[in-house]
């Protein structure tokens, strides 16, 4: 299956969900799931992609996109990611800029 569920249209609210693709859009639809998805999404994207290509997206493409609430809960609870991996400063969007 390549098309994402309709249900997930409040989540990716940017995109039509009818033209995604699960494989050409992941690095969008992992992290909006992850940021803003129900547990019922969540469980959705776990069924969906692998658990280490859902933590590689996460480590390798920040997105800015996270309450720190979102965040923490994402890489402590839901990934198990330790913490010194991942900067908060490129995932949480009330945070500054990182330049440079």
């Amino acid at each position: 299956m390549t098309k994402v569920p309709k249900n997930l249209q409040g989540v990716l609210w940017s995109a039509d969900v009818s033209k995604l693709d699960i494989y050409k859009n992941k690095k969008y639809i992992i992290h909006q799931v992850l940021a803003y998805g129900t547990l019922k999404n969540l469980i959705w994207l776990f069924k969906t992609y692998k658990i280490s290509e859902i933590k590689s997206i996460f480590i390798e493409y920040p997105e800015k996109d996270y309450t720190e609430r979102a965040f923490n809960f994402v890489q402590k609870v839901v990934l198990n990611i330790p913490q010194k991996t991942v900067d908060k400063r490129y995932y949480v969007k009330n945070y500054p800029r990182v330049i440079g």
